[in-house]
């Protein structure tokens, strides 16, 4: 099994927040948008029967599930994330070619150099505070001419709900007990993926910038959201006795945004297609 040794700088998030109903609730809120922006990534990276995959930052295996049933039994998944609540949960997905485990973008030992064909990011790369050490450790799983996908938070797109969260946790008596950084995430933009690329080994084949939409159907399901997809970073810099009184706090400046739709958030994403020279 690989050893999850998360390369730790200023601000990054933190990794011990996480929770079984986190976990839970992740699995079922990321069956939607999350699932289905892996699933095209997954076909412009055109996957094919008997190829060896990795999907780095799996989650609780919605995708790796998904790529396993591309590439056939003749192919091999691995799913590495570093949540171990979450590996717990993908390890529910049995399949012959399909295999889990707790690990690190930054130091994937226990795979051999040149031993893959296709590594998959699927909303992990805005998470990895620094960017170059995950793209050389991909380059050198990967053989000469395979590929890795990448779709992205785009740096300067931020919700309303984060929005309003700033302004939130900016006041009293939040405002205390500031996080490391504003922003929680370090996502790029499309010239700096381009670069990152070039820096790596990678020829680049794909760069664009997607339109993207989010609906939540309620201010307490785009609270839960952040929750889950921050693995409890959202709020879990403050101490748990203020965290209820953020979510309503935040809950209460959220009902403005409410449509016939829910809230309703237009914005934008990065997709990234490159080959390892």
């Amino acid at each position: 099994m690989m050893a999850a040794r998360h390369l730790r700088l200023a601000g990054a998030p933190s990794l011990s927040l996480d929770s079984d109903e986190l976990a839970r609730d992740y699995e079922r809120i990321s069956a939607t948008r999350q699932f289905q922006s892996g699933q095209r990534l997954a076909a412009d990276l055109d996957i094919k029967p008997g190829e060896r995959v990795l999907d780095l930052g799996c989650g609780t295996g919605l995708l790796a599930e998904h790529i396993a049933e591309r590439v056939g039994p003749d192919g091999f998944v691995l799913g590495v994330d570093p949540l171990p609540l979450r590996i717990e949960i993908a390890h529910s997905k049995r399949r012959n070619n399909l295999r889990f485990e707790v690990g690190d973008a930054y130091h994937l030992d226990g795979i051999a150099d040149g031993g893959l064909d296709v590594v998959v990011m699927n909303a992990v790369f805005h998470w990895l505070p620094e960017k170059t050490a995950p793209l050389l450790e991909c380059a050198r799983v990967l053989r000469a001419g395979g590929r890795v996908g990448i779709s992205t938070m785009l740096k300067g797109q931020r919700t309303r709900v984060h929005e309003i969260a700033s302004k939130v946790l900016a006041e009293p008596p939040f405002n205390s007990f500031p996080r490391p950084r504003p922003q929680l995430a370090f996502p790029v933009t499309a010239d700096e993926m381009r670069a990152f690329f070039g820096m790596t080994g990678f020829v680049p084949s794909l760069i664009e910038v997607c339109e993207s939409t989010r609906m939540w159907p309620s201010p307490e399901a785009a609270i839960r959201y952040s929750e889950v997809s921050t693995f409890g970073n959202f709020l879990g810099h403050l101490p748990p006795e203020l965290r209820g009184r953020a979510r309503i706090a935040i809950r209460q400046r959220l009902q403005n945004l409410m449509t016939a739709d829910g809230i309703v958030h237009h914005g934008r994403r990065l997709v990234a297609i490159a080959t390892r020279r």
